[in-house]
């Protein structure tokens, strides 16, 4: 017998029940990571930037999207998420700028 047919089982195809549970605990661990990331940096972002809430939500979305198509999104998540939310800050303060600014030529009546 040669060493092909000695690793044959039959009636055994695919992975075994071990490893789809062990690749199921592993996707449910990086799930609840970034999860718990998502929510502490929602949490202090919220509060600290002054920022709604939704446009943090929007960010934090996106950046998880953005991790999720890289080989290990529980390791780039919070460097693009911090990413995505000094990018709303910016653009929040920017958009206050606005707002407070007086026009250079008021309108006339």
């Amino acid at each position: 017998m040669n060493k092909k047919q000695m690793n044959i089982i039959p009636g055994r195809t695919g992975a075994g029940p071990v490893f789809k549970k062990a690749c199921v605990t592993s996707c449910q661990k990086i799930l609840a990571q970034i999860r718990d990331a998502k929510a502490a940096m929602l949490d202090e972002s919220c509060g600290a930037l002054g920022v709604r809430e939704q446009m943090l939500r929007l960010a934090l979305n996106e950046a998880e999207a953005l991790a999720w198509q890289t080989v290990f999104p529980h390791l780039i998540f919070p460097t693009l998420a911090a990413e995505k939310i000094q990018g709303v800050a910016a653009w929040n303060q920017h958009q206050r700028l606005l707002d407070e600014r007086v026009p250079v030529f008021p309108f006339k009546n």
